[in-house]
């Protein structure tokens, strides 16, 4: 195709092999920041995802108030509050020719994509201004003032970074949230209930684990209970962790279905540090009564947190 080719989507020549292969939409003269799953590919999400959520925010591994987050350069946005998250970066080679050019590095499988008249906004979940999004899952999370949200297939929310007691060359943060399919952590339970259980316990273990904090001495669980999270039916566990170094903490594993998918499970890994520093408890249960269906992901919003 060339430059005259008409609007439509077409597989993301900036693709990089990282995470679920998507479409760009091609608005007839140049390919702009619009990205959807393709269909085919949406209809077997759960499958297709696998551990692979790395084209914007990956899950590694949860260190002092949460997760810490490896940023690909594949797209996704990294934004604070006061700049909020915006559309996906374009790929490496989206302004050079139309779909299907042979000077892109995309698709050559010859399927040429999807054309026609839908337009992008139809398609994909979108990120939301003063919202971390979460494009896999199909929410997103709301970013308080001074915090710095991470938008892509997968979504991430943080503050107060510092180097981690164990490890200097490693940043913690002071609180964090993050949310990924359930599939993407390995977690096979099939209620939210049973997720939210199975997983806080390597939740608390990655947030302030051995490595970092010289482990965890004890715990207490301050709440385990039923939860509504953007109109779905959800579960939460919420541990209060001592560590043998550095600030104890509290973890907080939270579960429910993707208003995406019903069949699809979302958890959402919290972790805030016990420091003056540290933001109050309060701001993630405001937070947790904030998350939404993602734009046009999905009907329902707010929580009875």
């Amino acid at each position: 195709m060339t430059q005259t080719s008409p609007p439509g989507w077409h597989p993301d020549p900036g693709y990089t092999g990282f995470g679920p292969r998507q479409e760009r939409w091609w608005d007839g003269t140049q390919w702009t920041d619009h990205l959807r799953v393709p269909p085919a590919a949406a209809r077997s999400r759960r499958i297709r995802i696998g551990a692979g959520i790395t084209a914007a925010v990956v899950v590694l591994a949860a260190v002092g108030g949460g997760v810490y987050l490896l940023n690909d350069d594949s797209g996704g946005s990294n934004d604070s509050a006061s700049s909020p998250s915006a559309s996906p970066s374009p790929g490496p080679d989206r302004q050079r020719g139309g779909p299907g050019d042979s000077g892109g590095n995309g698709d050559d499988r010859g399927d040429g994509g999807s054309s026609g008249s839908e337009s992008p906004e139809q398609d994909q979940p979108e990120i939301e201004k003063g919202y971390a999004t979460d494009l896999a899952s199909g929410i997103s999370i709301p970013v308080p003032d001074g915090w710095k949200g991470e938008s892509g297939m997968g979504a991430g929310v943080t503050t107060g970074s510092y180097a981690c007691p164990g490890d200097t060359d490693e940043k913690c943060v002071r609180g964090g949230v993050f949310s990924a399919p359930a599939e993407a952590l390995k977690l096979t339970t099939k209620t939210a209930k049973a997720t939210a259980e199975k997983d806080i316990e390597a939740n608390a273990e990655a947030s302030y684990g051995e490595k970092i904090y010289g482990g965890i001495t004890s715990h207490e669980e301050l709440k385990s209970e039923a939860v509504t999270v953007a109109g779905q039916q959800g579960y939460r566990v919420r541990w209060k962790v001592v560590t043998r170094n550095g600030d104890d903490g509290y973890v907080e594993s939270l579960a429910f279905p993707s208003p995406l998918a019903k069949d699809m499970l979302v958890v959402v890994r919290s972790g805030f540090d016990i420091n003056a520093k540290a933001p109050a408890l309060s701001v993630l249960d405001d937070m947790t009564k904030g998350i939404k269906a993602a734009s046009g992901g999905g009907s329902g919003g707010g929580t009875d947190a």
